[in-house]
């Protein structure tokens, strides 16, 4: 092909490159210059995927190869995607760093525990509705003054003493200064104090310092 007489051109000379020869001569340049200062195995963008292709998790585009991948990052959405990430990491950051002044702050609770309390567990049957069920006796005889038993129930996914067992939940009873006690039972539907107050209840003797908790099973 002759090209002595293309616009612009000079005598031997191949003419003036249109805009698709000059873009795919800046990306060669780009490749080339990118491929001398970066060290693709310290890029955490890059990720390469089963079919060989390489795959830009910042801006999640696909390259056939390294060379392709390299002009990308040097490209104007790569680096406008780079600016972004580093600005929401900075606000992130300043965020966290940043403690409140007047928060109040609220102080642990802190006292000595004098060991584990006297317990004893009774299976019972209620006689009008045959349900199966347990009675906890709990003794408190140095409880703190003025301080009640409390309990509640936990999952056997919430505790992290043991390894968890969907068969089971917890019957946790805590009371200062002893330490906190935990029961394993049946992980089954029990009876609510609302459906029958006489066979569900709890009650505190503060004469002499025992706590007794009675459940049933649906």
């Amino acid at each position: 092909m002759d090209y002595q007489n293309r616009a612009g051109a000079n005598k031997s000379g191949a003419g003036v490159a249109g805009a698709s020869e000059s873009a795919v001569d800046r990306r060669e340049r780009l490749r080339k210059l990118a491929m001398e200062t970066i060290d693709l195995a310290k890029d955490p963008y890059i990720l390469r995927t089963h079919l060989g292709t390489l795959e830009c998790r910042l801006c999640l585009t696909l390259h056939v190869n390294e060379g392709s991948y390299l002009a990308h990052t040097q490209g104007k959405k790569h680096q406008t995607n780079l600016a972004r990430r580093a600005a929401r990491d900075q606000h992130e950051q300043l965020m966290l760093t940043a403690a409140p002044t007047s928060a109040p702050t609220i102080k642990k609770k802190v006292f000595v525990k004098i060991g584990r309390p006297g317990y004893k567990i009774v299976k019972i049957r209620d006689p009008l509705t045959q349900r199966l069920g347990l009675l906890f006796t709990v003794a408190y005889p140095e409880i703190k003054a003025d301080e009640r038993p409390r309990r509640r129930f936990m999952s056997a996914f919430e505790q992290k003493r043991e390894v968890p067992n969907r068969a089971f939940q917890y019957l946790v009873i805590a009371a200062e200064p002893y330490e906190t006690i935990a029961f394993a039972i049946p992980a089954k539907d029990m009876v609510e104090e609302d459906e029958d107050p006489d066979s569900v209840w709890e009650h505190w003797d503060n004469d002499d310092k025992v706590y007794s908790c009675q459940l049933l099973f649906k």
